[in-house]
C-alpha cells in the first residue's frame, strides 16, 4: 500500500482483527455479486468503498424508475442504462482505484461456472430461486465462499455457505455432519416453491440495505480473515418487530449437490 492508500483504508488498518495484512488481502481480492439491484447496490458500494481489487457485477436487467425507492446505487439520470454500468458508475464515484468489470448478462450455469473459478469470494444478491440454485452450484463446484442474501415484504435473511475444509486442530478435521452445509442443503432444489417477487409483494427499502451491507460486511470478513462467518447458520429478520432469529443449519449429507456423490465429489 502507498501512502494515499494507507490514508483512505486507515479506519480497517485500524481494527486489530484487519489491520495492514487483512487490508491488504482486500485490495489483493476478487468479488464476484450476482444481481445489482436492492442487495447488489449496497454491497457492491461498500466493496468498492473497502478497497476490494476486482468486482465483477452480473446483471442483465436495466435501471426503472421503480428501483429508486430501494436500489441505491441508481439515479434517476441513469434510468434506462443497465444496472452493472449504474452501480459501476456508483463505486468509481466513490473509488476510482477498483477494477469493476460489468456482464450485462442472465447468469446461467455455463457463466458462472467461468466466473466462480475466478474469485474469492461470491455474493448472491439475485432474486429468483433457480439462480439461486445455479449460484450454489457452481460454488460447490468450485470450492468458493458464497454470501447469500433476501428480503421480501418485511422479512430478510442472510447466511454464509463455505464448504472449504477449515484448518485442522489437533490433528482432526471435523465430521462431515458438523461441516457447513450449502445452499441446496438449506434450501433442497427438489421443493415445492412459490416464486414471491417484491414488484408484485413489495418489499420496505430499508430491508435490501440491511441484508446488503451484512453481505459485504461477511464478504469482507472471509477475505481479510477476520472473525467468524455466519456459515452454519442462517439469521432471519422480522422487520415488522425489528427482531432477528438464528437458526443453526448443518450439512446434509444426502445433498444432490455437496452431499456424497453429488457435484463436490467430482472436484
Amino acid at each position: 500500500m502507498d501512502d494515499a492508500q494507507l490514508l483512505r483504508y486507515s479506519r480497517h488498518i485500524l481494527l486489530e482483527e484487519i489491520g495492514i495484512e487483512g487490508q491488504q488481502n482486500i485490495l489483493n481480492a476478487r468479488a464476484l455479486i450476482i444481481g445489482a439491484g436492492g442487495l447488489g447496490s449496497p454491497a457492491g458500494l461498500y466493496l468498492g468503498s473497502a478497497g476490494v481489487g476486482h468486482i465483477t457485477l452480473v446483471d442483465d436487467d436495466v435501471v426503472d424508475v421503480t428501483n429508486l425507492q430501494r436500489q441505491i446505487a441508481h439515479t434517476m439520470a441513469r434510468v434506462g442504462r443497465n444496472k452493472t454500468e449504474s452501480l459501476r458508475a456508483a463505486i468509481e464515484a466513490i473509488n476510482p482505484e477498483v477494477k469493476v468489470t460489468c456482464i450485462a448478462a442472465r447468469a446461467d450455469a455455463a457463466l458462472l461456472d467461468e466466473l466462480v473459478a475466478q474469485t474469492d469470494v461470491v455474493l448472491d444478491c439475485s432474486d429468483n430461486f433457480n439462480t439461486r440454485h445455479a449460484i450454489n452450484a457452481a460454488c460447490v463446484a468450485h470450492q468458493k465462499p458464497l454470501v447469500s442474501g433476501a428480503a421480501i415484504r418485511l422479512d430478510a435473511q442472510i447466511s454464509v455457505y463455505d464448504l472449504r475444509e477449515p484448518a485442522p486442530q489437533g490433528g482432526a478435521s471435523r465430521p462431515a455432519a458438523e461441516k457447513s452445509p450449502c445452499y441446496a442443503c438449506v434450501f433442497p432444489p427438489d421443493t415445492a416453491f412459490e416464486e414471491t417477487r417484491c414488484a408484485t409483494l413489495g418489499v420496505l427499502a430499508p430491508l435490501v440495505g440491511i441484508v446488503g451491507a451484512m453481505q459485504a460486511a461477511e464478504a469482507l470478513k472471509l477475505l481479510s480473515g477476520a472473525g467468524r462467518s455466519l456459515a452454519g447458520r442462517l439469521l432471519m429478520l422480522d422487520g415488522l418487530s425489528m427482531e432477528w432469529n438464528e437458526i443453526r443449519v448443518a450439512r446434509d449429507l444426502s445433498c444432490p449437490v455437496c452431499g456424497a456423490g453429488g457435484m463436490a465429489s467430482t472436484h
